[in-house]
This record gives C-alpha cells, structure tokens and sequence, in this order.
C-alpha cells in the first residue's frame, strides 16, 4: 500500500532515534531517505523528491526551522509537507513559529508510536497539500531569535542546577548526570552559535 507513495525524509542528528523512526516506517512498509541536519537534507531533496520530511529542531549546521523556512521560500520544494519532532522545543509558542512556517504537525519526543504512524498516514495521503506562504526573512529571524534566546535561558539553568547537583550525588549516580551536563553543554554552544549568526543576520537585513 504503501509503495503509492514516495520516499519520506527523516532529518535527525542523534543515531538510535533515527533508527527507531526508520524502522518504525519501514516496518509499516514506507521507502525511507535519512539525513543527520538541514543541510544534508536539502542534498538528499535535490536528488529525490520526498512526499513527506519528518525533522528534529534542535540539530548542527542547519536546524530544523532554518531548514523548512528554506523549503518554503523555495517553489519547487514549498509543498512539501512537513512533521516538527522536538524534545527541546515545545513550549507553545515554539510550536507557534514551527506552523507559521507551514509545518502540518509538531510532535513531542519521545514519540507515541500509534499517533506517529497515524499522522505519517493522513499526510502522506492527504492531497494537495495546501502550500503556505513563506515568512518574510526579517519577520523569520525575529521570531527565530526569540525562540532560541528562550532556550538558551533554559539550557543554562539545566546546566547550573547539574553542575551543583552533582557535587551531592554518590559516585554511583555520577556518570548519568555528567552525560547530562555534557548534552546539555553541547545543546547550548549550538544555540549560541545559531544565535550569533541571527543576529549578524539581522544586522545586515536592517542595513
């Protein structure tokens, strides 16, 4: 049934959800493309065209919403419709922006696998898609500004309250947080380096 239709294209940088996503979708019977961010993504596009792209937010090089907003402003690939994953992003003005830009769904990780299937299924049958418009660039990097500045305020309150949690914890219970602390350091050196090319961005769109 499902060879109907084409490839769906999941972008996610961490390794065993993109392998859980794609063997949950090959099970079912779906073709199956992959890429690691943004950019690789949009190689993987320009070889074959998916009818449907399932994309984490929080990813190097080039992040989830930066990705679609190029899809969009892209006539040959605007009608692609687009799922948001994220474990990061979900307050609701994160999911706000993520539909302004014309995604069809946003879902929290870790992912219920039924609802997953069932929302792959109505999109990948449901046509047309309804092509939305792209945001302007300067309306996009705002919002996109914002969003990021939230969640690095985030992160570095997780990062303070590892780093004295850790101070109290028996060597036993270490090694989990310490993994934590390094992920959430990583989390944060990505969005201050989104944000610093945001606002150099934005520097220039005003000039």
């Amino acid at each position: 049934m499902c060879a109907a239709y084409g490839p769906i294209l999941i972008v996610e940088d961490v390794p065993n959800v993109l392998e859980l996503l794609e063997v949950t979708l090959r099970f079912k019977g779906y073709s199956v493309m992959t890429a690691r961010n943004g950019e690789e993504a949009l190689e993987v596009i320009a070889r074959q065209r998916p009818a449907l792209i399932i994309t984490d937010i929080l990813m190097p090089k080039l992040d989830g919403y930066a990705f679609v907003q190029k899809l969009r402003l892209n006539p040959e690939t605007r009608a692609i419709p687009v799922v948001f994953l994220s474990a990061t992003y979900v307050t609701p003005e994160d999911k706000d922006f993520a539909l302004s830009l014309g995604a069809s769904r946003f879902m929290e990780k870790p992912i219920d696998t039924e609802d997953f299937l069932l929302t792959v299924a109505e999109l990948v049958t449901q046509q047309p898609f309804t092509q939305p418009l792209p945001l302007d660039m300067e309306r996009f990097y705002q919002g996109y500004r914002t969003r990021l500045e939230n969640k690095l305020r985030h992160k570095n309150t997780q990062i303070a309250r590892a780093e004295r949690l850790l101070g109290t914890l028996p060597p036993d219970q270490r090694p989990a947080f310490e993994a934590l602390l390094q992920q959430s350091m990583r989390d944060r050196d990505e969005i201050q380096n989104e944000l610093y090319d945001i606002y150099k961005t934005l520097d220039e769109l005003k000039k």
